[in-house]
């Protein structure tokens, strides 16, 4: 399925979780922020942080999001990795922009992920 990036899917997964159609396990909401538990894990720790706001990546993120919206976010992503624990054990975050990235959800977000040998970025 490719993502059109010019138009806000409402119906997409993250959009139904920000208005509370279905569940997650929160771990952490502000004003502008809400992280969560992925629901298929791909390493122990791996949690999910959207904006709030209505981005479908990365680009339009940056953007076109207020300065409020972006520092809050980063700041978010720092103060997970912290509550987590991963920050002296080695964590990754990765947001992908596109189909051929791997975005599957067409809802900006970063994954953190941690708890194991993540190994190289990219398998040949």
């Amino acid at each position: 399925m490719a993502i059109d990036f010019e138009t806000y899917d409402e119906d997409n997964i993250f959009a139904k979780i920000l208005r509370g159609e279905l569940p997650n396990t929160t771990v952490f909401e502000d004003d502008h922020v809400l992280a969560f538990h992925d629901i298929v894990p791909a390493a122990p720790v791996h949690v999910l942080v959207i904006p709030k706001g209505r981005y479908i990546a990365q680009d339009d993120f940056h953007r076109d999001a207020s300065d409020a919206e972006i520092i809050a976010f980063w700041r978010a992503v720092g103060h997970i990795c912290r509550e987590l624990g991963v920050t002296d054990e080695g964590h990754r975050l990765i947001a992908n922009q596109g189909t051929k990235s791997g975005q599957v959800v067409p809802h900006f977000h970063v994954h953190i992920l941690a708890g194991k040998n993540l190994g190289p970025l990219l398998a040949s």
